[in-house]
């Protein structure tokens, strides 16, 4: 109880002397301005005026400096996922920027470099997709019986992309595009696809029945490109009169679940034709397989076609545009993910060089990378700019002396992985203490930088909890991934150094 009272008698002292302090210093800052004011009020006005405005610079800049270190900034969101279409200043002021950086921006550039060649061209570009089998190139013959059109009935026999002249009752020049069929590859064929369905200003997407999954998804990714589009159902004389009104039905239904909005002449049933395998019955009462020719039936596919090219609500070429300036800002997007990926590893093994630089060079080799602060400091600086962060200097502080509590508990497993990588190198034999060290201070390094990229990836920004959780999580892969190349990088510099 005695000792209660002591305290509180204490922090009531330690309260009043705070009172009077505050209060004697609240006085003297007073008379202190009431002076100063007194005097610029009887002095010329320039010099009030002045006063007062170095003044206000001065408050401003040290409200600028506390936002910069206290205010936590997220990377900017991508421009590509900004809701307003995107425009040719757009991307082009994109490709700039992107080039000047670093970044290899041919991809993209090829793309708007074809689009200004089928601008020159005038021709309209109508690209059949769908997936394998679906009778996408029997399709284009039964529209162009004098083209080579290659058919297989075993399926899937477009390979690469294929363009057909036709022009309709209206007098438009119009290229057919034939593209691989979907889900029946591996070599990228999918990706082929669905890029030259961005490219077309018309999407012919064809289907012989009720959608699958994957041809579903596939509509949804169209649709939302707002890219002009017709559904066909082919090889619907396969099919009853009331199978076929029931499918269509289903389409229909499943055009709503996905979210699309189709004009409902733009949801066609066709047959395109071609061979059938039938049995012929002689005279004699023999039978024999013979090969028949079926009619095509795709007239209401070229009315449907008329009709979306006289509707000019929408302009063709400007809907075209929009959808290959979004491809080429992915194609531009993943240029920069791998130029940022490349980048970060420069960043990371000149790090890493300069902890095992600065560890050899050490008289007394300590046993935490992160000592060398200055190192640290600028690795993370770096790699946050790489991905467009831009934290406090409290956040890289409090990130590497989260990530320094750390080191010490994995210490002990980096100097054995170190240790144990250099007896794989010959010649090396039983290395000395402070060399381990350096390859350790390298590992460490490798890991922290690595880690770094992972939570930036992630979370957009740096945050220091996450980034330190992150590389306590991972530092043991990470060294157990990194020793080969960080005790070679530690041999080159002792044999450069020697």
């Amino acid at each position: 109880m005695k000792l209660d009272r002591f305290i509180r008698v204490a922090i009531a002292i330690a309260v009043l002397v705070a009172f009077l302090v505050a209060t004697g210093a609240l006085l003297f800052v007073t008379e202190s301005a009431l002076n100063i004011w007194d005097r610029l009020a009887d002095g010329p006005p320039l010099l009030l005026y002045t006063y007062v405005g170095i003044m206000i610079a001065i408050v401003l800049a040290a409200l600028v400096l506390i936002w910069r270190l206290v205010i936590r900034r997220k990377i900017s969101p991508p421009r590509a996922s900004i809701s307003k279409p995107l425009s040719k200043q757009d991307i082009e002021e994109r490709l700039r920027d992107a080039e000047e950086a670093g970044v290899d921006v041919a991809a993209a550039q090829a793309e708007l470099q074809e689009l200004a060649g089928r601008r020159e061209a005038g021709s309209i570009h109508l690209c059949f997709f769908g997936e394998v089998s679906t009778g996408k190139s029997s399709l284009i013959k039964a529209l162009v019986p004098e083209a080579d059109v290659k058919i297989d009935i075993v399926g899937g026999s477009t390979d690469d992309i294929r363009h057909y002249r036709w022009r309709n009752d209206a007098g438009n020049e119009i290229l057919l595009t034939d593209v691989p069929g979907t889900g029946g590859h591996d070599d990228g064929f999918d990706d082929l696809a669905l890029e030259e369905a961005q490219r077309a200003h018309v999407v012919l997407f064809v289907c012989d029945s009720d959608l699958s999954r994957r041809e579903a998804d596939s509509l949804r990714h169209l649709l939302a490109l707002d890219k002009p589009l017709v559904l066909v159902m082919n090889k619907a004389d396969q099919f009853s009169v009331e199978e076929q009104a029931s499918l269509m039905h289903r389409l229909l239904g499943r055009l709503e679940d996905i979210g699309g909005e189709l004009q409902r002449d733009r949801v066609v049933a066709v047959s395109a034709g071609g061979e059938i395998d039938v049995i012929e019955r002689r005279d004699d009462g023999s039978e024999s397989p013979v090969r028949r020719q079926r009619p095509a039936d795709v007239g209401v596919l070229v009315v449907a076609i008329n009709s979306l090219l006289a509707d000019d609500s929408q302009p063709l070429e400007d809907r075209r545009d929009r959808a290959v300036f979004q491809l080429a800002a992915g194609k531009l997007a993943e240029a920069e993910a791998l130029y940022r990926v490349q980048r970060s590893e420069q960043i990371i093994r000149n790090s890493t060089r300069k902890a095992i630089i600065g560890s050899m060079a050490a008289i007394s080799p300590g046993t935490d990378i992160l000592i060398q602060g200055y190192i640290g400091t600028g690795m993370t600086q770096e790699l946050c700019k790489l991905y467009g962060a831009t934290p406090r200097d409290l956040d890289i502080e409090e990130f590497l002396n989260l990530s320094q509590s750390r080191v010490g508990r994995a210490l002990p497993l980096t100097l054995a992985v170190a240790g144990n990588g250099l007896k794989a190198f010959p010649g090396i034999g039983t290395v000395a203490g402070g060399f381990v060290h350096a390859v350790a201070y390298g590992l460490i390094f490798d890991a922290l930088g690595r880690s770094l990229v992972l939570t930036l990836s992630k979370n957009g920004e740096l945050v220091p909890e996450a980034a330190a959780k992150e590389f306590e999580e991972g530092i043991s892969e990470h060294i157990e991934a990194g020793v080969r190349r960080v005790a070679r990088m530690a041999m080159e510099e002792e044999v450069s150094g020697g």
